[in-house]
């Protein structure tokens, strides 16, 4: 099999357009193309995308790059000129939304000095720059000035759904048959007993269609819900003079944006004040060069991201009005890369179909071939009526129904059912799956690189310990209040408050119940919070100083430096950040009066032992530094050497609970757990010995150590590294790139900050945090574990496990319905010279088989036992010998049991009268069905003899399960006229039901039938863990 399925391979992420192609080219049988391919991408769609995307780019660029020469000609030409309406003016606005939006979009600079800059442009639409809209204002500013919301193609309707399930080729040829034997069959046997035959067809094919429609449109349903979750972003505004978090979507002119590194520009805008902003246009012009933006250069462009720095913007239009509205319409064109178990299932649809149409095609030349030889003997060839034509027609739709029952449709669509359920499972569990082959991929995840602060730990962050005045102190909350300050001078407690309160990217701010609340980063809240602590005021320093420019933290720069102008005249530089590098920056020391003397080497030792000394706590460690700046220098250059050190400090941030748990299991499950974090290697190794993740035998390097290596010593390390600390992105990203090429492993990697979007993308899995990741990240990522903790991300392995091994199941029970019908219509059909089971009773065993039984087998919820055995790893065959042993030996047990029922049921049964031939086909009827009910429950665990482990959790099987029993009741005992059955007495039922049962003893006894294992062996030495004990 795996070698017919050689041009149905795709790589899980961004696979390549010739192999997307090769595998489209390889489907050959496909009943019903609209349906099935409905959640594959659309290659010619998506190319007509791209063109529609690289014009609006090229009008863009052209925009912001031949602005000069553009706005001379409108200069020359003179302004557009827009009438305000009446309802603005009364509003209080005095400048037209398109007049407005013209100027960011056409970075006209010199019509943004005509009218006054961004003061007189707030005035004009009616917004305090420092106090920004009103909230009553909402509606009237998104009436005037639009919603920001961009054009979405109508959702289709559930008759959508149901015509397309009907445009199944074998269901129209059906729906053909049943006409045809409706006009024939009226008039020939008369009303109503014509009408039977073809009604039942036409009846079935409306159930099918239905049930189909159903689970297509619920899927859809799905599908809809986690999209709108996709595009959920909540950024910082200003609104009522104070600061809040508001939905993009909720955004209208007038909006005072914050913007900081990592964030999506959500709308159009002017700058109005800020520090090193930096924007990346990429995503908007296709120019790769970021670009600065400031007083001389003030236009923001929604849809592109903050690089660096940080600043303040006035939004100027929304939604349509802006570039990135329009170029949202076309992101989408051509729907989502399909998945490799979508591929691989196709290619196995497509193998079967090809080998169910040729027993089809046999099938219906050898009842043919035997009804015409039967005429020829008995000297009736000459001799045609209208039953003869209704007999050639039932065999037709017999031979039909074959390919109905034969092509698999259902398998690919399976993946789909399956990826939608635990993609909403995995939402009501805090992770968002962006990409749907991501969840397929990570129940092959065989590592994760995780980092520490907000995954590992808790990330509410409080100053532990501090080094200051040349000694050491412990914060113990509000009663550590006067101890600290009774400790330290007033010099020094100045200068600490100084470098606290102006070296932060994070702002104290009123809440609507008038207390102070902190927003930034848990890191830098921590340190506010204990500014706040020793008495300081927030404000009154920040009014005090002028911050002439700031170098924000990033995680390549591993620091934040300002520089501000004193209140006497002065310059001074402040700079905070890692230890190690801070403390080698400084040649100076705070003593403890608070002046800066001289710092020695041996008290250079003292203090690097201090920092150890706390990182081994597990306390993250942060040095506070400044320098006193000659400002006879034009240049205002932050300098990178001749601090005066003030203080260290260690700040605890507990690990998660659940965690250590959480790293065991996915060592049982065969998954190393590596942490890469930007920590000093002290607290690194501490936090990992608390989680489980350093062992004995384990590695733990600092980054620039393993950046300088050898790629040959490399090879020989990177098995055993489980903790890095002191990494660069750009470590993360060699890191995973060398685990995937080298040893092949399928990693999962975890991101917060916009440096981290390369590591994402190269990653098997790229998992962004949903609360301390960034937009950049988020955008880049496959999953966003929405409340950044690390058991979610074993969740996301454990449902990952748990789509990949149902569709396994599924495709075992479907594989072994298939064979079954094939071989027991053809055989019957070439020994007896009619088939056993009717078109109508074949449409109902392809409901059970296809869409019901992947409805049952498809959404099983994951059991623990799928985390203890190891991953899947790389290039192993989806169907595996364990499978194939169920598949033949449950196909044998049935074709063995309806075989014989089928040749010689009637005397085994005593059955006689003039029904006993239809009590016969009914009762093979009922035990094929029965056996399938029973296969179903067998096929819940392909290996292990316990079938009805957490049968009672899932109850989509159980009601699958009741509901086809039961209308398998109805269809025998009442619907007998319509699918060629008659009752059956409750000894005949009790025998197709033992029948059907004797497959669950058949199974114990085949799963002891041992068969080789697709195991692939781990690059540390790793095996399969072993499953002796578990096969019960």
């Amino acid at each position: 099999m795996e070698n017919m399925l050689k041009d149905f391979e795709v790589e899980a992420k961004n696979p390549s357009e010739a192999a997307q192609r090769r595998w489209r080219k390889a489907v050959t049988i496909v009943k019903n193309p609209r349906r099935r391919f409905r959640m594959v991408a659309d290659l010619a769609k998506r190319s007509e995308g791209e063109k529609k995307k690289l014009k609006i780019q090229e009008k863009i660029r052209v925009a912001l790059y031949v602005q000069k020469a553009a706005i001379q000609f409108i200069d020359a030409g003179g302004r557009a000129e827009y009438k305000l309406s009446e309802e603005a003016r009364e509003a209080g606005f005095s400048i037209h939304p398109d007049e407005l939006a013209s100027i960011v979009r056409g970075h006209d600079f010199k019509g943004l000095k005509i009218y006054g800059g961004v003061e007189r442009i707030a005035r004009k639409v009616s917004v305090s720059l420092n106090e920004g809209i009103s909230e009553n204002d909402l509606p009237t500013r998104q009436k005037i000035y639009g919603f920001n919301q961009y054009t979405e193609k109508p959702s289709r309707t559930f008759l959508m759904f149901m015509w397309d399930a009907f445009l199944d080729l074998t269901l129209i040829m059906l729906m053909v048959c049943a006409l045809v034997s409706l006009a024939v069959g009226i008039p020939t046997e008369g009303w109503p007993k014509g009408i039977y035959d073809g009604l039942g067809i036409i009846i079935s094919i409306f159930l099918v269609v239905m049930v189909t429609a159903i689970s297509d449109y619920r899927q859809s349903l799905q599908f809809k819900d986690l999209d709108r979750e996709k595009k959920k972003i909540f950024i910082n505004v200003t609104r009522d003079g104070k600061r809040k978090k508001v939905s993009i979507f909720e955004l209208v002119v007038g909006d005072i944006v914050h913007l900081s590194i990592g964030d999506q520009v959500p709308a159009d805008g002017i700058y109005i004040s800020g520090y090193s902003l930096l924007i990346d246009e990429s995503s908007l012009s296709g120019e790769s060069e970021p670009v600065n933006v400031h007083e001389e250069k003030p236009f923001l462009l929604s849809g592109t991201k903050v690089q660096d720095g940080s600043g303040k913007m006035l939004v100027t239009a929304v939604g349509m009005r802006t570039e990135w509205g329009k170029l949202m319409e076309t992101l989408n064109e051509g729907g989502e890369d399909e998945t490799p178990l979508q591929v691989k299932l196709n290619g196995v649809a497509t193998v079967i179909g090809k080998i169910g149409l040729t027993f089809a095609v046999l099938t219906f030349l050898v009842l043919v071939g035997r009804y015409l030889l039967e005429k020829a003997l008995n000297n009736e060839f000459s001799d045609w009526s209208s039953s003869d034509a209704l007999t050639i027609l039932n065999y037709f739709a017999t031979a039909v129904t074959i390919i109905v029952v034969a092509v698999p449709e259902g398998l690919p669509l399976a993946v789909t059912l399956s990826l939608a359920f635990a993609m909403k499972k995995l939402m009501e569990e805090r992770a968002l799956v962006r990409h749907l082959s991501a969840c397929e991929t990570m129940g092959s995840a065989s590592c994760i690189c995780t980092d520490k602060t907000g995954t590992l730990t808790t990330n509410h962050m409080v100053v532990e310990k501090i080094w200051i005045s040349e000694k050491i102190m412990e914060v113990k909350g509000n009663a550590s209040d006067d101890v600290l300050k009774s400790e330290i001078s007033g010099n020094v407690l100045g200068i600490l408050l100084q470098a606290i309160f102006q070296n932060t990217g994070s702002e104290v701010v009123k809440d609507e119940s008038g207390k102070d609340t902190i927003l930034g980063t848990p890191t830098e809240s921590a340190l506010l919070e204990f500014g706040l602590l020793l008495g300081g005021n927030f404000d009154a320093q920040r009014r005090e100083f002028k911050i002439l420019k700031v170098e924000p933290f990033n995680s390549v720069r591993k620091k934040m430096s300002v520089l501000v102008a004193l209140p006497d005249g002065g310059v001074r530089a402040f700079c905070k950040g890692a230890s190690e590098m801070i403390l080698g920056m400084c040649d100076r020391v705070v003593d403890s009066n608070g002046e800066s003397v001289p710092l020695p080497e041996e008290q250079e030792k003292n203090i690097a032992d201090v920092i150890n000394g706390f990182a081994s706590k597990s306390l993250r460690t942060l040095c506070l530094a400044f320098r006193d700046i000659d400002n006879t220098s034009s240049e205002n250059n932050i300098p990178d050497n001749g601090y005066t050190l003030i203080a260290v400090v260690g700040i605890k941030d507990p690990v998660r609970r659940g965690v250590k748990e959480a790293v065991q299991t996915c060592l049982a499950a065969g998954i190393t757990v590596r942490m890469v974090t930007g920590d000093n290697i002290n607290t690194a190794k501490a936090i990992a010995r608390e989680c489980g993740i350093l062992t004995e035998d384990g590695v733990a390097i600092e980054g620039p150590e393993f950046r300088s290596m050898s790629l040959e010593r490399m090879k020989e390390i990177i098995p055993r590294i489980q903790v890095m600390a002191r990494s660069l992105p750009l470590d993360k990203h060699t890191l995973v790139k060398h685990l995937r090429g080298m040893f092949g492993e399928v990693v999962a990697v975890t991101g917060d900050g916009t440096n981290d979007a390369p590591a994402l993308h190269e990653a098997d899995i790229g998992l962004a945090m949903g609360i301390a990741g960034t937009e950049v990240a988020k955008e880049n990522a496959d999953v966003i574990i929405l409340d950044d903790n690390f058991a979610t991300i074993v969740n996301v392995a454990k449902w990952g496990r748990a789509v990949y091994i149902n569709i396994q199941k599924f495709v075992q029970f479907q594989l072994t319905v298939n064979v079954v019908a094939l071989v027991l219509n053809f055989v019957s059909a070439c020994i007896s010279g009619s088939a056993p089971l009717t078109a109508v009773q074949l449409l109902w065993v392809n409901m059970i088989m296809d869409t019901l039984g992947a409805l049952a087998l498809a959404t099983e919820p994951p059991n623990e036992g799928l985390l203890k055995r190891p991953p899947v790893g790389r290039g192993v065959s989806f169907i595996t010998m364990a499978m194939w042993r169920n598949i033949i030996g449950q196909s044998i047990y049935q074709l063995a049991v309806l075989g014989v029922l089928n040749f010689d049921g009637e005397r085994l049964l005593k059955l006689s009268g003039s029904d006993a031939t239809e009590v016969l086909n009914t009762v093979i009827f009922n035990s094929f069905v029965f056996c399938q009910v029973f296969n179903e429950i067998n096929s819940r665990d392909i290996e292990k003899i316990n079938i009805l482990r957490g049968i009672f959790d899932s109850w989509i099987f159980l009601g699958v399960m009741v509901s086809t029993v039961i209308f398998q009741v109805i269809i025998v005992e009442f619907l007998g006229t319509f699918a060629s059955t008659v009752p059956l007495s409750w000894q005949l039922w009790l025998l197709c039901v033992l029948l059907g049962s004797v497959s669950l003893p058949i199974a114990v006894i085949l799963k002891c039938i041992p068969v080789g294992r697709d195991t692939v062996k781990h690059h540390d030495g790793y095996d399969a863990l072993p499953t002796g004990e578990e096969r019960a």
